[in-house]
């Protein structure tokens, strides 16, 4: 069994609970079994350490300043191959490329507003599920 990270963002969380909870019964529908499920608002320094990897890039400040911008819902999530799965399920980072019955197909506005995060690989998913968890 592996553990994996998911974050539904802002704006699916300001949109309410009816698409928090769609979103969720696709991920358990698809295998995963919530080990840990928060509501948070994440602070400008963890989410800076969160998507340091990006630090540089053009679309850096506006990623940190977006993410901090309301409350998230995170997830620890558990499966056999569960990063590579959940990559599966929410479909391309571009929701306009994403395939049809995706979690960012259905959900996704944009690039910028893709509506979920998940864990690129195992190892990435140790990091986020230690900054967001703490264990």
């Amino acid at each position: 069994m592996q553990e994996t990270y998911f974050m539904i963002k802002p704006e699916i969380v300001a949109a309410g609970d009816q698409k928090i909870g769609a979103i969720l019964a696709m991920v358990n529908a698809s295998g995963f079994r919530i080990v840990d499920l928060a509501l948070r608002r994440l602070d400008r320094s963890l989410v800076e350490t969160f998507y340091g990897e990006h630090r540089g890039k053009p679309f850096y400040d506006s990623l940190v300043a977006y993410i901090c911008s309301g409350p998230v819902v995170c997830a620890r999530l558990a499966r056999e191959d569960a990063a590579s799965r959940l990559r599966e399920l929410i479909g391309a980072t571009d929701p306009a490329k994403a395939a049809t019955g995706t979690i960012r197909f259905l959900y996704g506005k944009s690039l910028s507003y893709n509506a979920v995060h998940a864990s690129a690989n195992p190892e990435d998913a140790a990091r986020e599920l230690a900054l967001i968890f703490g264990r």
